[in-house]
């Protein structure tokens, strides 16, 4: 690890909030097998989270999805459209596994192999996750991930 090279990037913080929260959210995201991992175990905690949510009471889940939005909405209205979207659909994901009797199961084993995967590919990053700082890149997180598909698509959030 260069001290030097992570300083100096640490001090090109952009502007813009969510510009500057993306920047510092992918200077432990580098190595291409934590990206990858990221990509897939971050969805899939979303979707369990809102499954744990939904299963102690639906509301809790709602609630937390209107948070999250207005958070969202605070920092680019392109990723709180993309969030709204996707966490509708993952409501209707978490329903469905409701109706037919395996939320709880399955939100639980999802859990906990996403986690496990998202710390072996902070083990090969060779640094901590951004959550161990700041609560906030929980949320930060799926928008990481967004990013990545807007930077593909050519679209600027």
């Amino acid at each position: 690890m260069n001290t030097t090279t992570d300083a100096a990037q640490e001090d090109d913080v952009p502007e813009r909030r969510i510009d500057a929260l993306l920047h510092h959210y992918g200077l432990r995201h580098v190595h291409p097998t934590n990206e990858h991992i990221h990509m897939v175990a971050i969805p899939a905690i979303m979707l369990s989270l809102i499954g744990l949510m939904f299963a102690l009471h639906p509301t809790l889940a709602l609630v937390f999805f209107g948070a999250s939005m207005v958070y969202y909405a605070r920092l680019s209205w392109r990723f709180t459209v993309c969030m709204l979207l996707v966490s509708s659909v993952m409501l209707a994901v978490v329903d469905a596994l409701d109706a037919r009797g395996v939320l709880v199961p399955v939100s639980v084993l999802v859990f906990v192999v996403a986690w496990i995967f998202q710390f072996i590919g902070h083990r090969i990053e060779g640094k901590k996750p951004s959550f161990f700082e700041d609560v906030q890149y929980l949320w930060v997180g799926p928008l990481f991930v967004l990013s990545k598909g807007f930077l593909r698509l050519g679209v600027h959030w």
